[in-house]
């Protein structure tokens, strides 16, 4: 299947150009909740009794991160808490989505395994280089977890109800791309195959959730990253929302919350985002510091039947829909290839993973790069049990083509910025020391 997306094109001083993607602003999840940064070692029961003193109303209390969410009956309250000595800062709870690619059943098999173009290009899996022994939480719409396909471990969490089973698809299909199971004879090879899946559901069955229950889920990865076995080494958040003034703050939640997971070794991987008109420093939590934040781009050549354009569209060139930007720290495969029509029009034919419900499914989109990199960054613990967070994200800039690619993309919409950060790269057997001064 070969449609993911599909944009009509028309050339513009020789390039390809699309339709302008303007992004919305973070609307609030309700205008009256707020999260409450405290000072770090604040007890829950000081939390509780700040937020009642204020004439807020306690919506949850974090356990390892020093965060409330509270509802406040107007500004008298938020101003309460902002004189507390112990609060650090007081910010909306701000809607966030996944950044969806649209999916077609099939391209796959259930009785046939193959190794998606994405994994080839970053580099298939070995023995020894294959994710064992390490655990990856995934923070989206849920997993599947009796996909034949798909390794997930019972300790989970969800902000929504009691299950974290998938209500979407996302969720699963990025599961899949890190760790599909291999040597099954079933579905697809994920970049780290015996990684163990950790299910962190923080958004809805319609993709949505806010940044209340993206922290429950962070919050919870704290928790029981050394309690559970394999141990959690690995974040993925193929998520996000328009960055707004307050997150610029060190004592923003999120912000404090993935300094929290990159001080307790654990690697942070985003999804930079799909609008080519803006650059990552708008959006997070891709920009937060210590994420590698991942772009998008093919994995193959492409087909042109365009008479306007010349050649095909290469592998390793800038998907036309990504998000770039000085915070990306490397590119990953988001989709196969670009192939553009007889009448110029651009089709992406997305990545190849695991489908909720069972059986495989094409997604496009940034979402689908990130996890590749998940899966390397697995794969480095795998090879080097002591590494840092740091360290990983060296090897992972260290080892992608810098300098060489991405190549520009043929279309006028994307925002190049003058870097090549290159294609991330699975490791070998040896991992030599990279210093990430």
């Amino acid at each position: 299947m070969r449609n993911e997306r599909t944009i009509r094109v028309s050339i513009i001083t020789g390039m390809l150009a699309i339709a302008p993607v303007f992004a919305a602003r973070a609307a609030a999840q309700g205008p009256n909740e707020y999260l409450v940064q405290f000072r770090d070692g604040t007890t829950p029961a000081t939390r509780v009794a700040a937020a009642r003193g204020a004439g807020a109303s306690v919506r949850v209390i974090y356990n390892r991160l020093s965060v409330a969410s509270v509802d406040v009956p107007g500004a008298a309250a938020v101003a309460a808490l902002r004189r507390d000595p112990a609060v650090l800062s007081v910010i909306p709870n701000r809607r966030i989505t996944a950044f969806q690619g649209k999916g077609k059943p099939g391209g796959g098999s259930t009785s046939t395994e193959q190794i998606p173009e994405g994994v080839k290009r970053v580099g298939a899996p070995i023995a020894g280089s294959d994710g064992q022994g390490v655990g990856v939480a995934i923070l989206d719409t849920g997993i599947d977890s009796t996909h034949p396909d798909l390794d997930v471990a019972a300790a989970s969490h969800t902000s929504y109800g009691t299950s974290c089973e998938d209500e979407n698809g996302h969720g699963t299909h990025v599961a899949g791309t890190v760790a599909a199971r291999q040597g099954n004879n079933v579905g697809v090879v994920g970049v780290a195959p015996l990684a163990r899946l950790y299910c962190v559901r923080v958004l809805d069955g319609s993709g949505s959730g806010t940044d209340e229950t993206l922290l429950a889920g962070l919050d919870w990865v704290l928790a029981q990253a050394d309690a559970v076995s394999p141990a959690i080494k690995v974040v993925n958040m193929s998520l996000g929302r328009p960055r707004e003034v307050e997150d610029n703050d060190p004592a923003n939640p999120m912000r404090v919350a993935i300094q929290a997971l990159t001080d307790a070794g654990i690697t942070v991987v985003a999804a930079a985002g799909n609008d080519p008109l803006i650059d990552v420093a708008t959006q997070v939590p891709g920009s937060h510091p210590g994420v590698i934040s991942v772009a998008s781009t093919t994995a193959k050549d492409g087909t042109n039947q365009c008479r306007l354009l010349s050649g095909a569209i290469r592998a390793d060139t800038a998907s036309y829909f990504t998000t770039d930007g000085a915070s990306v720290t490397v590119s990953a495969p988001g989709e196969d290839q670009e192939d553009v029509s007889r009448g110029c029009l651009i089709s992406s034919v997305g990545i190849l993973s695991t489908r909720m419900g069972g059986g495989t499914v094409r997604m496009s989109g940034t979402s689908m790069a990130a996890p590749h990199v998940a899966g390397i960054a697995a794969r480095h613990y795998q090879v080097t049990p002591s590494i840092t967070p740091a360290e990983v994200e060296c090897k992972v800039v260290r080892a992608s083509r810098i300098g060489v690619a991405p190549l520009d993309s043929p279309t006028s919409s994307y925002s190049f910025d003058g870097v090549r950060e290159g294609i991330a790269q699975a490791p070998s057997l040896s991992s030599p020391s990279c210093s990430a001064d």
